[in-house]
């Protein structure tokens, strides 16, 4: 009886120790086996994120997935028309007041010579020099408008003022100073108009600017 024991025994030890051996086995065939994809990139391509082997790195996506180049800091973008400056512009000045009307008018043109388009919009600075000293032309408050100035072509704008009919010498008007909108370095020009302003009772300035395309040609 107790060798029938002995040998059921060693019967089952040797059942368990084949089982582990084929548990063994399947795991290590697992361990071999090529793992399922989950969408990643094969072994060698670009880490999620990151940019295309020799792509630029300024690039994003664009629509459809292309990528499109970031443009350069500072850059106004390609198309976008540059700002008038003064060193773009021809300003002269002409008289043109019209008789019986209640105000003196001088036109302002500027003509750009760049050779390029460029845009102008908004309010000059206009300053007259007089014996009194540096006299501030006041808005008009008229709308702006944005426009785009053609190589060889030109804006005006209105400068008005009232006219000395006071029978004195007034304040004696002696040059005129513009700064195009947008711009720090004005133009000197020589005045055009009425040689003097009737004397005001300091309340503000009498001279008046209309914006960029408020006077046309011949006005």
């Amino acid at each position: 009886m107790r060798v029938r024991k002995l040998a059921f025994a060693a019967l089952a030890v040797t059942a368990a120790l084949s089982l582990t051996a084929c548990q063994d086995d399947g795991a290590d065939t697992a361990a071999g086996a090529p793992a399922t994809s989950t969408g990643a990139a094969p072994s060698g391509g670009p880490a999620s994120g990151g940019a295309a082997p020799g792509g630029p790195a300024s690039s994003t996506p664009g629509k459809g997935g292309t990528p499109t180049t970031a443009a350069p800091a500072g850059s106004t973008g390609a198309g976008k028309t540059a700002k008038c400056r003064t060193a773009d512009l021809t300003i002269t000045a002409a008289d043109r007041t019209i008789t019986g009307e209640a105000e003196n008018t001088v036109a302002v043109e500027l003509k750009n010579h760049s050779g390029k388009d460029c845009t102008i919009a908004g309010y000059a600075g206009v300053d007259l020099k007089t014996s009194a000293g540096t006299l501030s032309a006041k808005r008009s408050g008229e709308p702006v408008v944005a426009g785009v100035l053609k190589s060889g072509k030109s804006t005006y704008f209105d400068i008005s003022y009232p006219a000395n009919t006071s029978g004195g010498s007034g304040v004696r008007i002696t040059g005129l100073v513009v700064t195009p909108p947008d711009e720090t370095h004005p133009v000197t020009l020589s005045w055009p108009g009425a040689g003097s302003l009737p004397v005001t009772d300091g309340s503000g300035s009498p001279v008046k600017i209309g914006p960029m395309g408020s006077a046309g040609q011949g006005e």
